[in-house]
């Protein structure tokens, strides 16, 4: 029996040092982060001259447009978050090897060296915002990368030709226990009013997935001497650009506004639920939406929802995202509006526990190549 099984690769523009990893994505669970593993392989030049080869984590976070980095302007930070020297190898390295690593070393042969790094489970997630449609260069966001180089030291200049980088994302998936019920009721009073309107929201639960519809569950009791004439639900994303003092912002992702079982009069309720669906088709033309951290041959999508172990210890170079649902009450000019707000959580589903992989000997590796800015076709690597 054949077993399947995915690797990325890429290569130097000179051709002597390739790199290939197992995965891309890597789940951050708040507590810590996955290990980034792979496999390194050198020329034979590189080993005859004993050519020191090093690997860098990099996290890339852009905080300004590109065009617009003029007079030696620079909009973009590089955090080297880990970094270590793969060849030669150090004598004290006792990390151990996956059962990948170990299939990969015995058929790439003697010059192929692994490489584990572990970085801060407080480092950002890997978030892209949306460009406006005239917008050109690189988008805002942050961005990872896995760096193999050739030089002297790990602070050397990297040339080029004997570079290689590969994308990679740093991610979190729904967690697994379900919070509270969200719900909140809102009164207010009115000069001259007799009673309050109260407006009761409900959501069925804290946790939705993406493209998932959202329940909007109204409970409007109008003992004022108002009259609701119109509802709008609205469900705003909130991003947080931790580096500015004033970097918070909210897009609306998706709204509905409604006349029907309006007008409200004096005395009368309204028990009603309103579906909403957060959707990136919806919002393409809106600059500024979060969207999740992109890379090639990945479909994109809204941003999922920012988990912090610590709400107040904040990466200053990343970007946080929340959701909310907002309903508004409209009671005429003169007459003003009520509103209330709900957070929620929004994220992908943890992947089933699928079975566990096996490397066998006649495992083959689907080996999806990438050049230095373009991308080749696919290949196939038979373990025997």
């Amino acid at each position: 029996m054949v077993y399947n099984f995915k690797v990325f690769k890429k290569c130097s523009p000179n051709g002597k040092v390739t790199i290939y990893m197992g995965k891309r994505d890597f789940v951050d669970h708040v507590s810590g982060v996955e290990p980034i593993d792979g496999i390194v392989v050198l020329d034979d030049e590189y080993i005859r001259d004993h050519r020191k080869v090093f690997g860098q984590i990099v996290c890339s976070f852009r905080y300004g447009r590109e065009e617009d980095e003029v007079m030696g302007l620079n909009f973009q930070k590089e955090l080297y978050l880990a970094s270590e020297q793969v060849y030669p190898q150090p004598e004290k390295s006792n990390k151990e090897q996956t059962k990948l690593q170990e299939r990969l070393l015995k058929k790439l042969g003697p010059n192929a060296f692994p490489f584990t790094f572990n970085i801060s489970p407080n480092a950002p997630s890997s978030i892209t915002l949306q460009q406006g449609e005239n917008d050109q260069g690189e988008p805002c966001g942050v961005s990872y990368f896995v760096k193999i180089f050739a030089g002297e030291s790990e602070t050397d200049r990297t040339h080029r030709r004997s570079t290689v980088s590969l994308g990679i994302r740093k991610i979190q998936y729904a967690p697994t226990k379900p919070g509270q019920q969200p719900c909140t009721v809102v009164r207010k009073d009115f000069m001259l009013s007799p009673g309050e309107l109260e407006l009761e929201v409900t959501l069925d639960k804290q946790l939705y997935l993406h493209d998932e519809r959202i329940g909007v569950n109204l409970c409007i009791r109008n003992n004022s001497n108002k009259v609701v004439k119109k509802i709008k639900a609205m469900i705003q994303q909130g991003v947080d650009v931790v580096l500015f003092q004033n970097g918070s912002y909210r897009n609306t992702v998706a709204s509905l506004e409604t006349s029907e079982g309006c007008p409200i009069q004096p005395g009368s309720s309204l028990q009603k639920v309103m579906y909403l669906t957060p959707l990136l088709s919806s919002n393409k033309q809106k600059r500024g939406i979060a969207l999740d951290g992109q890379i090639k041959r990945h479909d994109q999508c809204l941003a999922s929802t920012t988990l912090l172990a610590q709400p107040d210890q904040r990466d200053a170079f990343g970007i946080i995202v929340s959701y909310a649902v907002k309903v508004k009450l409209f009671l005429g000019a003169l007459g003003g509006e009520v509103s209330a707000e709900l957070p929620f959580v929004l994220m992908h589903p943890k992947p089933g526990s699928k079975a566990k992989v096996l490397y066998h000997a006649d495992s083959q590796a689907d080996v999806e190549t990438f050049r230095q800015d373009t991308i080749d076709q696919q290949q196939s690597v038979d373990f025997d």
